[in-house]
């Protein structure tokens, strides 16, 4: 399907309206990185959500745009509640997937002779790889409260601080969570994998601050050139898998009765407002809320393995969550569509949140410089920190990009690593990485990537956030 786009400036591509699309397309790219968006099917998925009953605005997608299920991973777009859907496919597997940013008082000269060491002891301590269980154990009753409570109940347990929940998207929980609509098996699925990091894209990164673009903001962020940050990126593992799993099959076979049509089957949806559509948003904030405690575990087992590792106290470590951000996610918002206020469903697969100062939702901490927008790299690149702007209100429904994007599936990126040592090469490039099995470096390795400097800096020019700071990696484990 050849897809129509025109170019509106350097960071903006139009979708015109045609056919059945209810609503424009609206790509946030640049003349480099559209090239790789044109070479799969994910312009033809923004023109399929364009379709779906009750979007408003415009289908978008983050300068990370690629091919995804049903929705193109780093798309945006929202539904009013009224007569809008919900689809498990605008959300992704893996619910809430995202990420969380500690800031020390280290400096990297400090540690660097030390990195490998603790890279070794993170990798001891932390469970990582497909299936793994972690160290907290959970009857079903503990699961489904985690599953209503989110981040408070892993610092109830002693898994970190009150202040913590400040310094997370939603203080870790979103309201409306219901277990009884979650499946046993499901259940079944989570209950000994919190604490886990999972495999594929996901890691732990140890990180040094090596350029401050914005000093009052970063000063505001507790970052400083040479400090050393550590990353986590994970979500809801086995859980919200088999949640999104559930729904979608349920989803598939309900829609077939409604009185739209889809584009695509994997757009499966429901009304926001029907039982079904209630159902999913109630399940998925169970999953949401698991992923936050998740995290909040994962920092809390980070701080206590580098305390030990480094023989420091706390003070000497000054361990701080800066930051809590989601993707992979729907949320019923209010937002100002062509003058008008609506309450609408916001659907971000693989798009993060960015909320310009003064935003109501925002912590007090940070009310005057925006939202901490977290834009990880690919465990041989850059990390970035941006901080939420005004564009992105006005623009993309305060939504941000999520990361850099792949460029090469699993497979042809495996292939393109045949015979290469990936672990040696970032390591002479002074990362030291640990995972669970070669697969994981070959799928993840830097070249199935885009540059996320580009990527950040689509993002930065068209105003939807802003950049604060870059961290470069110095060593990271993975599944």
């Amino acid at each position: 399907m050849d897809i129509e786009l025109k170019k509106l400036d350097d960071v903006r591509w139009l979708i015109p309206k045609k056919g059945q699309m209810r609503v424009p397309g609206l790509i946030y790219s640049s003349p480099e990185l559209i090239e790789a968006v044109r070479q799969d099917q994910s312009l033809v998925q923004v023109s399929n959500v364009a379709t779906l009953p009750g979007i408003v605005g415009h289908s978008l997608a983050m300068p990370d745009i690629h091919w995804g299920y049903g929705f193109p991973i780093g798309g945006v777009a929202a539904f009013v509640e009224e007569e809008g859907v919900i689809s498990p496919g605008g959300v992704g597997y893996d619910i809430n997937c995202g990420c969380r940013i500690m800031t020390t008082a280290l400096r990297a000269d400090e540690i660097r002779p030390m990195i490998k060491d603790l890279v070794a002891a993170l990798f001891t301590n932390i469970p990582t790889g497909v299936g793994s269980r972690g160290a907290v154990k959970l009857s079903k009753a503990d699961e489904a409260k985690v599953a209503v409570e989110g981040a408070s109940w892993a610092v109830k347990k002693g898994f970190g601080h009150l202040q913590d929940l400040e310094r997370t998207e939603d203080r870790g929980a979103i309201p409306g969570a219901d277990p009884s609509v979650v499946s046993d098996k499901a259940f079944k699925r989570g209950i000994d994998q919190l604490g886990t990091l999972g495999s594929g894209n996901h890691f732990l990164e140890i990180q040094v601050v090596d350029e401050i673009y914005d000093e009052s903001k970063a000063k505001a962020f507790g970052l400083f050139e040479g400090q050393i940050t550590i990353m986590i990126h994970s979500g809801s593992r086995g859980f919200g898998h088999q949640i999104c799993d559930d729904f979608l099959k349920e989803m598939a076979r309900k829609v077939q009765e409604e009185r739209f049509q889809l584009p695509d089957r994997q757009l499966a949806c429901a009304y926001i407002r029907s039982d079904l559509g209630r159902r999913y948003l109630a399940a998925m904030a169970c999953a949401a809320n698991y992923a936050w405690a998740n995290r909040q575990i994962l920092m809390h087992l980070t701080h206590e393995t580098l305390l030990k590792a480094l023989s420091v106290s706390p003070s000497e470590l000054g361990m701080k969550l800066l930051y809590d951000v989601c993707h992979n996610i729907a949320k019923i918002e209010r937002h100002t569509v062509e003058g008008q206020e609506l309450t609408v469903c916001v659907h971000r697969k693989g798009a993060t949140r960015a909320l310009p100062p003064g935003h109501p939702l925002l912590p007090d901490i940070y009310k005057d410089v925006g939202q901490p927008v977290l834009i990880p790299g690919d465990m041989g690149t850059h990390s970035y920190v941006l901080a939420g702007a005004e564009g992105a209100l006005r623009e993309t429904f305060a939504s941000s990009c999520h990361g850099a994007g792949r460029v090469l599936s699993r497979s042809q990126a495996t292939k393109k690593a045949k015979g290469r040592a990936i672990h040696r090469e970032l390591e002479d490039r002074g990362i030291f990485v640990q995972s669970r099995g070669k697969k994981t470096l070959k799928e993840e390795m830097p070249e199935a990537y885009k540059d996320v400097s580009q990527v950040v800096e689509v993002v930065h020019r068209a105003g939807l956030a802003l950049k604060v700071a870059r961290m470069r990696p110095l060593g990271v484990i993975k599944g």
